[in-house]
């Protein structure tokens, strides 16, 4: 804040030196006083008339001092009180409190009249440029700690929006306080649509959350729901609703907040593993109702002759080797699929196995009176097998071509090389599957329902199949098939070639 600029220095060099400009005036009349005096006096009369002029001169001295003193200090006082009274009306101006500080304010002079109400006024002055500095601080502190937080809710909002499942927050008239991208994808709550709207999963979530804003205390609930997408796909996602009644901000008064985890894969997962149960179940009961019967049927005395126990006991026989099997095969599914199976692996020639397995399936065939063909590759097919697993897959192969081929049949068996893979199929002139029954061929315990009654079976060898050539092998294992018209079943595994 300025204090004495030019103008007020001029004003006061003129307060402070009026005396040499009086005198400067007063000459004149001292002269003539002077030659008045030595005219009507004479000569002899100089020296008096000289000390009334020094006497004179030094009552104009005094009156001059005197006028010089109260002028002096009237000025002073008021450009003193001119800086105050401009302090005072430009205290709200912004800026102001860094320019001055009370050892930058004009003093005051103890004798002025105006001592006391400047003084004051200085003291005013100086403590609120105290409190303005003091504000000034806290004003830059505050805007600090607004940057920071800021930029938390930013990293925060960014975060948020990252997380793949649905977050959602909402007020106690259900209006949607924060939705991350997830939870606006999902319960369409782009743009101006600020509420969960309608629908089935949604009606049950807001009832979920009305439910717990409803409850004096802070509540959580978890629940499943069933969701069903635009393409109709049905998903499900476990709802966690907590109400923020403990939280500071507002939500007292009846917010949510809302996480939805997609369990549409668990679900599947406990929905298979159910199935699964409940198949080997099935198949294990056959058998032992089949063994317990006939076991029966010995005790009871019903097999009167030799030839009749020992049908019996072929059948008990028989049912028993079929469950040893389906036993057999669900552990080295299950073997498989957990990754502790025994896999000795070393380099074959892929058509001797194949061979191999045909030779074991030719009784079968002979029996249906069905040809089989071998049309494998004149070319070595060397690749890094387990040779036992991989003669397992192909007999699956063979066996289920030989069941589901009517009599008088064709079951080719086929081998070649294709770009740095061995290619072996299976193709057969047999009943045919469905598109449907292509695409769950290879599940556990699954058996095409329109031809359960051609052959026996567990349905547990396509998939196995499928575990040796793709978990075991790094393979492929695929079908083609149309009604009517056979089906061919292909294995797909990396040459030795491709492997070194």
């Amino acid at each position: 804040m300025p204090q004495v600029d030019d103008s007020d220095r001029t004003e006061l060099r003129d307060a402070v030196f009026p005396m040499p400009r009086a005198l400067l005036q007063l000459i004149p009349s001292l002269i003539c006083a002077s030659a008045a005096t030595a005219v009507v006096v004479g000569l002899g009369l100089v020296a008096g008339a000289l000390a009334h002029a020094a006497l004179a001169v030094a009552l104009i001295w005094s009156v001059c001092a005197a006028q010089w003193y109260m002028v002096h200090r009237e000025r002073m006082d008021q450009v003193v009180a001119r800086r105050y009274l401009e302090l005072l009306t430009h205290l709200q101006e912004p800026g102001l409190a860094p320019v001055f500080n009370a050892e930058s304010l004009p003093a005051v002079d103890h004798r002025s009249p105006w001592y006391a109400p400047l003084t004051r006024i200085r003291d005013f002055l100086a403590s609120f440029h105290d409190r303005q500095m003091q504000l000034e601080t806290s004003r830059t502190a505050l805007d600090i700690r607004l940057q920071r937080t800021l930029a938390q809710l930013e990293l925060n909002a960014a975060v948020l929006s990252k997380v793949g499942e649905p977050v959602l927050a909402v007020d106690a008239y259900d209006e949607l306080l924060l939705a991350n991208s997830a939870a606006e994808m999902l319960l369409e709550t782009h743009g101006e649509k600020r509420r969960i709207a309608g629908g089935s999963m949604r009606d049950k979530l807001t009832n979920m959350i009305a439910d717990v804003r409803r409850r004096p205390v802070s509540a959580h609930r978890t629940e499943e729901l069933e969701w069903t997408d635009a393409q109709g796909h049905k998903r499900w996602y476990r709802a966690t609703v907590d109400n923020l009644r403990d939280q500071p901000s507002g939500f007292e008064h009846g917010g949510a907040v809302v996480v939805l985890r997609d369990v549409s894969a668990a679900r599947e997962i406990q929905q298979q593993h159910a199935e699964f149960v409940s198949a080997a179940s099935h198949e294990m009961k056959t058998p032992l109702a089949g063994i317990k019967a006939y076991v029966e049927l010995l005790a009871d005395g019903e097999a009167e002759s030799e030839t009749e126990r020992e049908e019996f006991l072929d059948v008990i026989t028989g049912q028993a080797d079929r469950l040893q099997r389906l036993i057999e095969n669900l552990l080295n599914i299950a073997r498989i699929e957990a990754g502790v199976v025994q896999v000795s692996k070393s380099s074959r020639g892929v058509n001797e196995i194949a061979a191999e397995a045909l030779e074991v399936l030719r009784p079968a065939a002979e029996a249906k009176q069905i040809t089989l063909v071998s049309d494998l590759s004149p070319l070595y097919l060397g690749a890094m097998v387990d040779r036992d697993m991989l003669s397992q897959a192909i007999i699956n192969l063979l066996s289920n071509a030989v069941k589901y081929t009517p009599q008088g049949g064709t079951v080719t068996l086929r081998s070649r090389l294709a770009d740095h893979e061995i290619q072996i199929d299976v193709e057969d002139t047999g009943v045919g599957l469905s598109e449907e029954d292509c695409v769950r061929v290879f599940e556990k315990f699954y058996r095409v329902e329109k031809d359960k009654n051609m052959a026996a079976g567990t349905g547990l060898g396509l998939a196995l199949a499928q575990h040796i050539v793709e978990d075991v092998h790094g393979g492929h294992l695929t079908v083609r098939s149309k009604l009517g018209q056979g089906s061919t079943f292909g294995i797909t595994i990396p040459s030795a070639g491709r492997n070194a």
